[in-house]
């Protein structure tokens, strides 16, 4: 963070960083369509560490700029931090340019939520940037509307979202786990993923549930998988696999995919999980992205 003095003395800041890290989800159920087209949600997020950069600072003019490291991500209007930055102008009547810079670590269509974190991140930012005009309870109001994951990188900590993810409850502590993130080398879109599973209910095609998981007394499910792995066959035959390696304790899709996510025994030592991954390249392909991390 970097400040200058104002011209009435005061400390402004000139330019704030913040992590926007990643998130799994350990349970992922989707219920009933809501009448406003969206689906009602029950989902566990845990936040990781693995984490983009966000950096905010005053822009030249009155426009929104936006710098990435990842050349694939637009850096227009379409991308949801500028879409934040705008609401979050026109939510306090600000008419002041805002330059960002985002240093992406967490890769795009991985069910990792990365681009619903950047954006929280800079609702945040611009809130301390330019003195809290905004209360909590008006940044999540900005949030809700710009999309379902949103609200929760707000917060910190693990929490149960409902609604369409706007309702949030602080979940009990989990035990410690290491994780270990695998990602194919293509991405699943999300809005693909609850309209196919909502063409597969309403056919009556959904398959049956597989079998059970728990991580203490959790059960980890999640709905997506049955229609991500209706199309991207590539993801049951691995999760069928890491669940027999005895290193792995569960094994899961996160969020609507590509990431699947190997919880690792406590007991497990760092070689055995080096030996893993090897164990997948030769097994799935050299072309797999890997992130060793934790809640």
């Amino acid at each position: 963070m970097s400040w200058f003095q104002g011209s009435k003395g005061r400390n402004v800041i000139q330019t704030i960083s913040l992590m926007a890290p990643a998130k799994i989800n350990l349970s992922l159920r989707i219920l009933e369509k809501r009448p406003d087209g969206f689906h009602e949600l029950e989902t566990l997020m845990v936040p990781i560490n693995l984490a983009d950069m966000v950096e905010l600072s005053h822009g030249a003019g009155h426009g929104i700029t936006l710098t990435c490291n990842d050349p694939e991500l637009p850096r227009g209007a379409e991308n949801l931090c500028v879409k934040a930055a705008e609401a979050f102008r026109v939510a306090t009547g600000l008419d002041h340019g805002i330059a960002i810079t985002l240093l992406k670590r967490i890769p795009h269509g991985a069910g990792l939520g990365g681009g619903s974190s950047d954006a929280a991140a800079v609702l945040k930012g611009l809130n301390e940037l330019f003195d809290h005009p905004l209360v909590e309870e008006e940044l999540h109001q900005i949030a809700a509307t710009l999309g379902s994951d949103i609200p929760f990188f707000l917060a910190s900590g693990s929490a149960w979202c409902r609604g369409r993810g706007e309702i949030l409850e602080v979940a009990p502590a989990l035990p410690k786990r290491r994780l270990l993130l695998i990602k194919p080398p293509f991405p699943v879109p999300t809005a693909w993923a609850y309209k196919k599973f909502a063409e597969l209910k309403e056919s009556g095609k959904l398959p049956a549930e597989p079998e059970q998981q728990y991580l203490s007394d959790l059960e980890i499910v999640n709905d997506l998988e049955a229609p991500v792995f209706h199309k991207y066959l590539l993801l049951p035959v691995m999760k069928t696999w890491l669940r027999t390696q005895p290193s792995v304790e569960n094994a899961f899709m996160t969020g609507s995919g590509s990431t699947m996510v190997a919880v690792i025994k406590p007991e497990t030592a760092s070689e055995k999980i080096a030996d893993l991954k090897q164990e997948i390249l030769s097994k799935f392909g050299e072309t797999m992205w890997f992130c060793e991390t934790g809640w």
